[in-house]
């Protein structure tokens, strides 16, 4: 398999992109999806939610005060 960047993969591999997608090879085909949770209901007015790529993690702040976190109702992923 050939992923995005142009490197191959073996079949039977997975890896995770610099993207935080989970990938995996097979004769079938590639197929990646999210490897972390995004959080929904929050205040989208006030708030944005940050992907750390490094953790693939979300943090949802204030858009004027990114030192303060903001409530999550739920997560999806």
């Amino acid at each position: 398999c050939r992923d995005s960047e142009g490197e191959m993969h073996v079949f039977g591999s997975r890896w995770k992109t610099q993207d935080c997608l989970d990938c995996s090879c097979s004769r079938n085909g590639m197929s990646c999806c999210t490897g972390f949770a995004t959080p929904v209901g929050y205040d989208e007015e006030k708030c944005i939610s940050i992907l750390n790529k490094e953790t693939c993690t979300y943090k949802v702040v204030e858009k004027n005060d990114d030192s303060k976190e903001c409530p999550v109702n739920g997560w999806v992923g």
